[in-house]
């Protein structure tokens, strides 16, 4: 059992008939197969021969072919020219072994022009002889052209001229070109062109067509030679040229023709006269030609009379000068007319066209299998004009001349078989010919009585896909010719041809296979002489198909791209999944990777533009999806740029565009280089839309111009292109005069005029100048004005001091000056303002905030522009003391005519000085008288440090250093001290006054062994200053603590313990749940706006704290947290600022001496409220307490 894979869907003739599927026709053409039957004979088929008309080459051995096959293997032999070719006789001449192939070596000896004739192959068996064609061997030649001296051709312009070619008659004819010395094709056009004779025409010569070179070359295509003439010389004249001695020298005659260069209307070169005849062949190419000479160059214009040209098959050649339509048929004969036309005129030529036809089949003789006493026709039918006779032959022998046979009749085209035995076997020979050729053809008739057999192979499996069509096959062969029957299981009925089509080789076709498609089925065939049957399988398969299909893509050239292509199949069968580039294979290079169902290309250059296709196959089917790599990049570089059109002021710039890399040129960019002023310098001239390929330039004078040309699409700029020639413009008077000019005196008797020079591009001619001009704005004087050459300022001397002028520059060079030029405003220099402010008034608004008042000075006074006013302060050190030193001076500057200005940022009790200056462009006047002023006090600063040195039982001794900035006279320190317990709560909260000259303190009858936060600031009579705070613990007494070990040794004490932290648990517990439904103290106010945002003073109307927070014992401590090692805290440099000094609130004390205010630290919760302590208990205080 073999697997079969369904082939294609074949081109079958079909014959339906119910139930049982019988040759369409009895009679059929039907072939032996030799290959799979033995025991079988059948006469003999020429499979291959020669060509009829065969030219060979000269130089290579000569081989004539002639293969057939037959049962048995029939036998050669040839004729030539009609008579018997012993080939044994000829040593050249040798029969390729099993074949009648003749092979004629002439390569070494023997020429083959001693080969030339009429060659037939007969091959032959038992059962009858084939004959071939008859082979007409002729060796090509390619003859050299005949001598000749040819004379320079002389010819007025505008007259006709037709170069003769006449090249060598060849086997087969020449192909003829015509080239220069240089082997350059000569270009031709309307005017110039090449004839179907070879022959190049001239419908009219220009002076352009004068050359020695004209070669006419033939080229032999059979031996691969070219031969050439001649070179033929022409020389154009005009009559201008001609003066009168040559004139009088030089007849008409030695001239080409005798008309001079006038227009005239066409005349046809070729054909000759109003009418001609043109006949050819059925299925040949109809080629007409009509050239003619004129001036203007006449155009050519073909019509059919009576008819249409046929749309599909007519084409021009040569400029419309030769109408050629392809595969002509007898329809094609008639009158077709081309027209020549100019503007003075047309003429006419009408060619009659006349289609001839070799024979041609209609119904060419077919073999027959017959079986004793069955009847059969063989039918020979050709048509041809004129109309070709039919002749008979039988084995290779004319039929009249044959052995008679009474199971034949002869009835023209026909022969007719009947009761045939096996001696009617023969091969027949119908050779249907007229004047322009032949036809031969072979058909045996070939008398067999055979069973039938089975050619197709047993139990053949087959696969099929889905909704495809299922080819069942059957091959048979049987003498009568049997029937064939379909079944489908082994009980199943007669197959039905509404469900499937029955072919005439015995196939089974299932058009659309589907699932319920599959099983066995069985083909059972029958003739009189027996029966035979075969079984073949079919499996219906899933179809593959691709899911995801790749998708096209535009990728910049040196990018990367990735194709997927996704495929499902079905699971039994292998699929493979390959990448073709246009339809090839990929190329060999790593840049091309296949990874699964991905394609992957790096790098990617021009060459990967393409299409990119993904197969998947099966053993069955095979599906495919493409998709385009579009590879863009930015444009090529334009090229051929040529200026035309050239004027003083305007060019005209054209340029061929470059390779647009598949993304469309959106605008070119025209630069230009100016190689007189800025050689190098590339700047933008204009921006031209893409479609655009010339543009017209505006152009400045005295400019050597040269342009450049860049292309632009969606990528971006292409490289410039290569520059343009130079074009010099004549020079003229400037366009423009100098900008930014401007009149400002240095020093205070002179005014500087200065202005920004003109490029050397717009100076529009050489010798460029500037005239400067200048008077007084307010007087009656004339312009005074003086030219210099190409600077950028002029300075005036000997001017008053800050006057106003008005000047003007103009440009001017060696033609002559550009327009009046705008006047402008300028001064004269500016001196130092000769008089101060005067009463100078100091309003002090708080301790670091004053206002100043002045007086301004008389307009005139100040001797320049004013600027505005400055005013000079500075503090004198510790105001206390009568011996005052001086810091460096602040400045405050108030821009314009001001009268008053705030001076900010101020020290607190302190003691000021200040003066006022007006100030102008030169400089600062003199000072106003100095005027003294003292700041109030404010808040102190945080004291410096806070140490708690000397820890004991209960009592702490704590250091400090006065603030820093003490803003004024301190009057009393604050300290506020509370416990901290081992939960971190705060407990009651102590508030002390310390006198202002002191430095430490020691707290006494504090509890041991317990933590304290201490909060210590300092206090002015402008209110409390910024706070400082520590943290510290008090010590265990040694021997109080070794009486407590030795008691905790006791067993009485212990069970009192036991019970006394029961007890304390139980309250603990009461305490959290009372605690947790009353939530933590609170805290009654916000925290001050204007406080600092790590400690903020304590504010009036609550006297408690928020809990105590840890938070942040470990993290970095600003103001207000724990101190380090050494238990020194220090305060952060403060800045004298309205926040500090101005607007911060004080703590107050209440009657009773209480602290009111809210004490606030980074993350501080405030001090627990009342007197209880909240301390957590422990063994040792139980002890004490219950002691």
């Amino acid at each position: 059992m073999r697997l079969k894979i369904m082939p294609p869907k074949k081109s079958l003739s079909v014959c339906r008939a119910p139930l049982i599927l019988f040759l369409c026709q009895v009679m059929s053409a039907l072939e032996v197969p030799l290959d799979q039957l033995e025991n079988l004979v059948q006469p003999p088929t020429i499979t291959r021969q020669s060509p009829k008309d065969y030219i060979i080459d000269p130089r290579e051995n000569i081989e004539i072919q002639c293969e057939a096959k037959g049962k048995p293997p029939p036998s050669f032999s040839w004729t030539r020219n009609g008579t018997h070719f012993d080939i044994d006789k000829d040593p050249l001449v040798k029969m390729l072994p099993n074949s009648g192939t003749l092979v004629i070596s002439i390569t070494i000896e023997g020429k083959a022009e001693t080969y030339e004739g009429v060659y037939q192959c007969t091959a032959r068996n038992e059962r009858g002889a084939a004959i071939s064609n008859n082979i007409v061997i002729r060796p090509s030649r390619s003859p050299l052209w005949t001598k000749e001296k040819l004379e320079q051709i002389t010819i007025l312009k505008g007259q006709s001229l037709v170069l003769p070619c006449r090249p060598p008659l060849g086997l087969p004819p020449p192909i003829i070109f015509w080239m220069d010395n240089s082997f350059q094709r000569l270009p031709q056009s309307e005017r110039v062109s090449q004839g179907l004779n070879g022959d190049l025409y001239f419908s009219n010569v220009l002076p352009e067509d004068t050359r020695e070179d004209y070669i006419c070359y033939a080229r032999f295509n059979h031996t691969q030679t070219i031969q050439q003439k001649q070179p033929i010389s022409v020389k154009v004249h005009s009559m201008d040229e001609l003066n009168d001695t040559i004139t009088a020298n030089l007849s008409d005659s030695e001239f080409y023709g005798a008309k001079s260069y006038i227009e005239r209307p066409p005349k046809l070169l070729t054909p000759e006269g109003r009418t001609s005849h043109k006949e050819e062949l059925r299925e040949n190419v109809l080629s007409l030609e009509c050239i003619a000479e004129g001036l203007p160059t006449p155009s050519i214009n073909w019509t059919k009379e009576d008819g249409e040209l046929p749309i599909n098959r007519t084409f021009y050649k040569n400029f419309k000068k030769t109408l050629n339509i392809i595969h002509v048929s007898e329809a094609d004969s008639g009158k077709y007319k081309c027209t020549a036309r100019n503007s003075l005129g047309f003429v006419e030529h009408t060619i009659s066209v006349t289609v001839k036809a070799a024979p041609y089949w209609i119904t060419a003789p077919r073999n027959l299998v017959l079986s004793p006493g069955e009847d059969g026709t063989l039918i020979c039918r050709a048509n041809g004009n004129p109309k070709p006779s039919i002749s008979w032959l039988t084995n290779g022998v004319p039929i009249e001349m044959a052995p008679d046979d009474p199971s034949r009749k002869i009835d023209g085209d026909t022969i007719l078989f009947s009761d045939v035995q096996e001696s009617s076997s023969a091969v027949y020979q119908c050779n249907a010919s007229n004047e322009y050729g032949y036809l031969l053809a072979n058909a045996f008739v070939n008398v067999l009585a055979e069973p039938p057999r089975i050619l197709t192979e047993a139990n053949l499996h087959y696969q099929v896909i889905t909704d495809r069509p299922a080819m069942l096959d059957c091959a048979f062969f049987g003498s009568p010719i049997p029937t064939i029957e379909w079944f489908k299981g082994t009980k199943g009925s007669v197959l039905q041809e509404n469900t499937y089509v029955f072919h005439d080789n015995g196939t089974l076709e299932i058009p659309v296979a589907q699932k319920d498609s599959e099983g066995t089925y069985t083909c059972v065939v029958r003739n009189k002489l027996g029966m035979a049957k075969n079984d073949v399988h079919l499996e219906i398969k899933d179809p593959t198909r691709i899911i995801k299909q790749p998708e096209y893509k535009v990728v910049q050239r040196g990018g990367k791209v990735s194709f997927e292509c996704k495929v499902k199949h079905d699971p039994t069968l292998l699929a493979t999944l390959t990448w073709l580039k246009d339809n090839g294979e990929l190329p060999n290079d790593g840049r091309f990777t296949v990874d699964n169902d991905h394609l992957v290309i790096m790098n990617i250059s021009d060459e990967d533009d393409a299409t990119y296709t993904c197969v998947a196959n099966t053993s069955l089917d095979i599906v495919s999806a493409s998709a385009m790599l579009r590879v863009v990049d930015r444009p090529n570089p334009p090229f051929d740029l040529e200026l035309t059109s050239l004027l003083e002021r305007s060019v005209q710039l054209s340029w061929i565009p470059g390779e647009e890399n598949n993304s469309p040129i959106t605008d070119f960019i025209i630069e230009y280089e100016d190689a007189l002023h800025e050689p190098g310098v590339w700047h933008r001239q204009t921006d031209v839309p893409g479609t655009q390929t010339t543009t017209e330039l505006k152009l400045s004078p005295y400019v050597k111009y040269s342009f450049r040309v860049i292309a632009v699409n969606s990528i971006g700029r292409s490289l410039p292109s290569e520059a343009s020639e130079y074009y010099m413009t004549k020079a003229a008077e400037p366009e423009e005069n100098p900008t930014a000019v401007e009149g400002i005196g240095s020093e205070p008797d002179n005014l500087v005029i200065t202005w920004q020079p003109l490029k050397g591009f717009d100076s529009n001619g050489p010798g460029l100048q500037y005239k400067v001009s200048w008077r007084q704005k307010d007087g009656d004087d004339e312009w005074t004005s003086v030219v210099v050459a190409n600077v950028s300022k002029y300075i005036v001397s000997g001017t008053p001091t800050f006057v106003p002028y008005l000047v003007k520059v103009q440009a001017l060079n060696d033609v002559g000056f550009a327009p009046e030029p705008v006047v402008i405003i300028g001064h004269s220099g500016e001196d130092l303002p000769m008089m101060a402010p005067s009463n100078v008034r100091v309003n002090v608004v708080n301790s670091t905030l004053a206002e100043v008042h002045w007086e301004p000075v008389p307009l005139k006074s100040i001797r320049g522009h004013l600027k505005g006013y400055r005013i000079y302060y500075w503090k004198v050190k510790n105001s206390s003391k009568r011996h005052r030193r001086h810091v460096e001076k602040k400045i405050l500057t108030f821009n314009g005519n001001k009268t008053h200005g705030m001076l900010p940022g101020l020290e607190p009790f302190s003691h000021y000085t200040l003066n006022v200056r007006v100030v102008n462009g030169k400089g600062e006047g003199p000072a106003s008288v100095d005027q003294v002023f003292n700041t109030p006090e404010g808040v102190p600063s945080a004291p410096l440090f806070l140490k708690i040195v000397n820890p004991t039982l209960d009592s702490l001794t704590l250091e400090w250093n006065p603030p820093s900035h003490p803003n004024g006279i301190l009057t009393a320190y604050t300290l506020k001290f509370q416990p901290i317990n081992s939960t971190h709560e705060l407990g009651p909260l102590v508030d002390l006054k310390i006198a202002a000259n002191l430095t430490s303190l020691v707290l006494r009858n504090l509890s041991y062994n317990t933590r304290y936060k201490f909060y210590f600031y300092a206090q002015t009579s402008a209110g409390s200053g910024s706070q400082i705070t520590e943290e510290a613990v008090t010590t265990v007494d040694e021997a109080m603590a070794s009486r407590q070990v030795d008691i905790a040794t006791q067993g009485w004490f212990i069970g009192l313990m036991c019970a006394v932290a029961l007890l304390i648990l139980i309250l603990l517990i009461v305490c959290f749940i009372r605690r947790n439904k009353g939530g933590k103290y609170p805290v009654k106010e916000k925290e001050d706006a204007h406080a600092d945002p790590e400690i903020q003073p304590m504010k009036e109307d609550d006297g408690t704290f928020g809990e105590y927070s840890d938070a942040e014992d470990h993290k970095p401590l600003k103001k207000g947290s724990r101190t380090p090692s050494d238990r020194t805290v220090k305060k952060e440099d403060s800045d004298d600022s309205l926040v500090d000094y101005g607007e911060g609130v004080n703590g107050q004390f209440n009657e009773d001496g209480s602290f009111i205010g809210q004490y606030s630290g980074k993350k501080e919760k405030e001090p627990a409220e009342g007197n209880e302590s909240s301390e957590a208990p422990s063994p040792v205080n139980a002890m004490n307490s219950f002691v």
